[in-house]
């Protein structure tokens, strides 16, 4: 699955095409490197998500094969760690 359709039915972004705007900037990340919308999704994927005052690290644990199938958006990931933009080091 599309990383901007996964990141949409797991409730990780409201809508597809919000999803792909934070792709596209480069607010989403996996071992430091910014993905694109069309990445295919794995489980034991680890995303770091810049939301805009937070950051979210996530782990997929399951990719569902039909988006469609009414899914609970908690099954498909684990939430590692969560920090304020705050607590960020100044560039």
């Amino acid at each position: 699955m599309r990383l901007d359709k996964f990141m949409k039915v797991a409730r990780l972004s409201k809508r597809r095409t919000v999803a792909k705007e934070a792709l596209e900037a480069g607010r989403v990340l996996r071992a430091g490197h910014t993905l694109k919308p069309g990445y295919q999704v794995k489980s034991g994927d680890e995303l770091e998500i810049h939301y805009a005052r937070r950051i979210v690290t996530v782990r997929v644990l399951a990719v569902p094969e039909r988006p469609g199938v009414r899914t609970d958006p908690a099954t498909l990931y684990e939430v590692i760690a969560e920090r304020a933009e705050d607590d960020l080091p100044p560039l």
